[in-house]
């Protein structure tokens, strides 16, 4: 009586199915810079006057029954105020060129994949965005 051991089976060389979901950490981080950058530029903004450049404003009319909202004088925004917005802004639109330019997008159209929905994914993919006031609660 011979007690053989069981056959294993047998090794298989097909590679894993594609995974659009499974983003390279590269792209994570940019998407995460992306939107840390959006967060700053826009916290910024509302720290600025309405105007870039020095205006007279206008009064609050009403024509026709149809009010429109005036705006006060403004000196503008300060030189520094000019040179922090602009850094921002093209610190932004890096961060999100090297998002949308990323490689990962051409695997995935080759692959057949949704990239719409792909795209969105990524937004909410873990480590994609910066921490908000609820994930420290």
């Amino acid at each position: 009586m011979s007690t053989a051991a069981p056959a294993s089976p047998p090794a298989t060389t097909e590679p894993a199915p594609f995974d659009p979901m499974a983003f390279p950490s590269d792209l994570i981080d940019h998407q995460r810079q992306a939107a840390e950058l959006y967060a700053e530029l826009h916290a910024f903004q509302k720290t600025l006057p309405w105007s870039r450049v020095p205006h007279e404003g206008w009064p609050e009319e009403t024509e026709r029954g149809r009010e429109t909202s005036g705006r006060e004088a403004t000196d503008g925004w300060e030189p520094w105020q000019v040179a922090e917005y602009d850094r921002l802004f093209e610190a932004l639109r890096s961060a999100t060129a090297a998002v949308q330019t990323h490689g990962w997008w051409d695997h995935c159209k080759r692959e057949g994949a949704d990239l719409v929905k792909i795209r969105q994914a990524l937004k909410r993919a873990p480590g994609a965005a910066p921490l908000g006031q609820a994930d420290a609660e």
